[in-house]
């Protein structure tokens, strides 16, 4: 008997799959993703955190792509061959991304698609750029950085910070004047602040605050209290992963209300909610380049792509459409290469690749590697 994924969730074989896949280096062959036992097969490897703080957001830009590869593979695969995915599960810990990497590289990868914050990103690099390997990253970054080894596929500042510092000041937003700055501690949230003070500095305003906490922070009362006590009329949000759940319970619990101090987030999609309260979140605001409830038919056939394997309870956010989208790049620089080998993969892409995609139309930057739509 055929077991789907569905059935599979509904039956408790989903932990134990889960489990399974936990292990590195996991390699998702045969049934999972419907290889022949005799096909040519290319390995891919996808670097996301499955357990850990950073698990709540990562889990599902893997699953994303992970449906990608088993589509690719059942239109007739690539090149001939047939994808077969390397998964081992980095934890949230940047001491084991490159490991992690390094190991799918000995492996054989042709490419790896990983990596959630960008302080594992640059953990990595090294890696990638000794074997002359790519790395797809498809979360929002600091910008400040040109790897020939990267492909980025998300928004930097001046496309995702500086037009929410516009909204914020603008009358449609509520004329705010004190932006209070919070977000966690590391390479992303740092950057993107100082850059949002310096674009905040050119409008004649100052932070009313600014503060970071560890990826593993729950208890957030005291920067709430931090945050009412600067008087600040608006927040704007840099926290990555689980801790965003602990800071808007300590925002409800403060009773501070979304109309008097909205919190603006750089870092939440839709998939992160299904984590947090409702009434914790009502009212409060997050900036992305993609949303789910974006209209088009290429949206609705892509979610619905999505959630016939997932379960129709799955939902689709901003670096989920991003992964999506790389693989995608991906698949026609090598077609247009008619190689896997990373110099031929690169120079496809200085010769220009776009296509539509669920969030409309994409183009890559030969140069810079950046994605933008």
């Amino acid at each position: 008997m055929q077991v789907t994924r569905r059935k599979a969730i509904g039956s408790g074989m989903a932990a134990t799959l889960a489990a399974a896949r936990s292990i590195a280096p996991a390699v998702f062959a045969g049934c999972s993703l419907g290889i022949p036992p005799q096909a040519r097969k290319v390995t891919v490897g996808l670097l996301h955190s499955q357990t850990g703080p950073l698990a709540i957001s990562a889990t599902s830009l893997r699953d994303i792509q992970m449906h990608a590869f088993e589509r690719m593979n059942a239109a007739g695969g690539i090149l001939g061959h047939q994808v077969e995915l390397m998964a081992p599960d980095p934890r949230s810990r940047n001491d084991l991304f490159p490991v992690r990497a390094r190991g799918l590289l000995d492996a054989g990868a042709a490419a790896v698609f990983g990596c959630w914050t960008s302080a594992s990103r640059k953990a990595v690099l090294p890696v990638f750029e000794e074997a002359d390997k790519l790395l797809f990253y498809a979360v929002q970054y600091e910008g400040n950085e040109s790897s020939k080894n990267v492909v980025y596929g998300n928004s930097v500042p001046n496309q995702q910070i500086f037009p929410t510092i516009d909204w914020l000041l603008s009358e449609a937003g509520g004329s705010r004047k004190r932006v209070y700055l919070i977000g966690s501690d590391y390479v992303f949230p740092r950057t993107a602040n100082y850059v949002a003070k310096k674009y905040l500095a050119s409008k004649g305003l100052q932070p009313a605050g600014e503060a970071y906490y560890p990826l593993e922070q729950h208890d957030f009362r005291e920067a709430v209290r931090a945050i009412a006590e600067s008087e600040a009329d608006c927040v704007l949000n840099t926290i990555n992963g689980e801790s965003n759940i602990g800071f808007f319970a300590a925002i409800a619990a403060e009773r501070l209300s979304a109309s008097r101090l909205p919190v603006v987030s750089t870092s939440i999609a839709e998939d992160d909610l299904r984590s947090m309260l409702p009434e914790h979140v009502k009212g409060h605001y997050a900036v992305s380049s993609y949303f789910q409830s974006l209209q088009g038919e290429a949206n609705r056939d892509w979610i619905e792509g999505f959630q016939s394997e997932f379960g129709n309870d799955r939902v689709t956010g901003d670096a989920m459409e991003a992964g999506w989208c790389l693989v995608e790049f991906w698949r026609r620089a090598v077609e247009k290469a008619g190689s896997f080998a990373t110099t031929a993969v690169r120079q496809a892409f200085r010769d220009g690749i776009g296509f539509d995609g669920p969030g409309g139309r994409i183009e890559h930057a030969p140069k810079t590697q950046p994605s933008s739509k």
